[in-house]
């Protein structure tokens, strides 16, 4: 008898495989990468919180004054350092973070680093954290691995994305009748339809935020052009000048001059830019006859990063270049960087900015779980699955559940190490990845739904505490906040009182739910495997 061949598989088919298949092998880091970097639109916030010494303080001095108070405090500081630089404070950030270059030093230790006052332009005694840059530096780069390996393994993942949101807009062609539809309880059903709601519901910025995450570090990923068309140290400088506000420092003459005084600087900037809109000011070579004084403009109320400075001669304060105009295709990579950082944002899109976000946190988390209720179904026996699903079902619960729980048990180490603890910052990190790694363990050994109900629990948990571990090691609660106008902290304690009640509700409905599972088939008895790596055998073989 003769056999039909299959039908063909047609596009849409084939780009569903694509899309399932791009999206799980990578889903775990894409969705530890839009979580992390989610929270990274509230870094300056999230650092704020994390040190709970710098009082709330509603005023802001005149920046230009603040620059001299900085600039002799560095000059107290660091007398011998060849570079200084500080950013100027903000409605956002009330402290003059400053760094500089130390003496013969080289490579990430060649610089030291303070926060300063700008009332007083004394250094600010505050517990050591990274605070929220931790967060949005390991949402590109990691953590535990050369900073260029993980901002390629970043790039890998964002490209994945990438085809991920093609193929799924292709493989959906009722994607916008499906948005309005959703059906509660009803298993993979509902699974998908959240799925589809929450990928429609932010698709232009699903899109635009993972194509300008891959435009950020476009030189990484594809330098051929730039060394092509800039081959001499001189056009490297002008492509440099075209994307950076770094003006490469001149080698020190040896003659000693004082440095001019920097308010006359920043209120010409001031009265360029707007009073309130500068980032920060950079002085190479200070004390020194060819010093050089760049006063940067913020970014903040514009959309794009492009470099935008003022040039002064440090010896005279007399201005040398102003920079306020890139070509055009620096502006376009500077409005596409701008709009995946989103600092232009005021408060109202800031927030719609963290919101979408997290709808594309929770799009991938779906996706994930998605695929593994889809095959629960079909499996010969879902009490015993096959290594792979198994492994895979472990990875959702550490990855979604468990991030969750490390982010806050970091937030709890920031308020239960002690203050003056060596190399404390380094300590909140470390102890990220151990309660991560914990709840990773966690998942590995306990029955895949009671592992769900657990977890989600315990980050409601941790999260619900927080504020009030906050009030006890600090004595800062939300009441005294609210009546102090502090909208940081009390921002802060609210929305984790949000997300933890986002948590209970997650455990709530996994207990709730009860799955309906087929009973296994008496003929695959025998076909299913005892053990995991029965089941890898097992599903190699297929």
């Amino acid at each position: 008898m003769k056999k039909h061949a299959p039908p063909a598989r047609g596009l849409r088919q084939r780009m569903s495989d694509l899309h399932i298949w791009a999206g799980l092998l990578v889903g775990w880091l894409l969705y530890a990468m839009f979580l992390t970097g989610t929270v990274s639109y509230f870094k300056e916030e999230i650092s704020q919180w994390m040190r709970p010494e710098v009082p709330h303080r509603a005023d802001r001095p005149d920046l230009a004054t603040v620059a001299e108070r900085v600039t002799a405090g560095l000059q107290a500081r660091a007398p011998d350092s060849t570079q200084w630089s500080f950013a100027l404070p903000d409605d956002r950030n009330p402290l003059a973070d400053a760094f500089w270059r130390k003496p013969a030093a080289q490579g990430r230790r060649a610089f030291e680093s303070a926060s300063f006052d700008p009332h007083t332009g004394q250094v600010v005694a505050a517990r050591e954290t990274r605070g929220g840059e931790f967060f949005y530096r390991f949402h590109f780069q990691f953590h535990y691995m050369p900073v260029l390996w993980g901002r390629w393994l970043a790039g890998i993942c964002a490209m994945f994305m990438l085809v991920a949101i093609v193929s799924g807009v292709i493989t959906h062609k009722k994607i916008f009748t499906d948005f309005f539809t959703f059906r509660w309880g009803k298993g993979q059903r509902s699974w998908l339809d959240a799925h589809n709601v929450l990928s429609v519901l932010g698709l232009p910025f699903h899109l635009m935020i993972t194509y300008t995450g891959l435009v950020t570090l476009m030189l990484l990923y594809m330098p051929f052009g730039e060394q092509a068309a800039f081959k001499t140290p001189a056009e490297r400088r002008t492509l440099n000048a075209q994307m950076s506000a770094f003006v490469q420092p001149q080698t020190p003459s040896g003659q000693a001059v004082a440095l001019a005084p920097i308010g006359p600087m920043v209120r010409q900037a001031q009265a360029r830019w707007g009073a309130d809109a500068l980032g920060r000011v950079t002085i190479a070579n200070p004390g020194d006859a060819v010093a050089r004084v760049v006063v940067t403009r913020g970014d903040e109320g514009r959309v794009s990063v492009s470099p935008q400075y003022m040039l002064f001669e440090g010896s005279t304060g007399r201005l040398l270049e102003v920079r306020d105009r890139v070509g055009p295709a620096a502006e376009t990579r500077g409005v596409m960087y701008a709009l995946h950082l989103g600092r232009f944002s005021d408060g109202v899109t800031r927030w719609l900015y963290f919101l979408v976000s997290l709808a594309g946190t929770a799009m991938v988390g779906t996706g994930l779980v998605m695929w593994t209720v889809k095959r629960r179904a079909k499996l010969p026996d879902p009490a015993r699955p096959y290594f792979g699903f198994w492994l895979v079902e472990r990875l959702n619960i550490a990855a979604i559940a468990g991030l969750s729980i490390a982010m806050a048990g970091m937030l709890w180490a920031n308020r239960l190490l002690p203050v003056g603890m060596a190399q404390r910052a380094e300590w909140e990190v470390d102890l990220f990845f151990m309660v991560w790694g914990a709840t990773l363990a966690w998942a590995l050994l306990r029955p895949a739904r009671r592992a769900w109900i657990e977890l989600l629990w315990t980050a409601a948990a941790v999260l619900a505490l927080l504020p009030v571990l906050s009030w006890l090691t600090t004595g800062r609660h939300l009441l005294a906040s609210l009546q102090a106008g502090d909208g940081v902290f009390a921002g802060m304690e609210l929305t984790l009182w949000a997300l933890a009640a986002l948590h209970a509700v997650l455990a709530l409905r996994t207990m709730r739910h009860q799955a309906r599972l087929p009973r296994p088939r008496a003929s695959a008895k025998a076909a299913v495997p005892r053990t995991p790596a029965d089941g890898l055998a097992a599903e190699g073989g297929r």
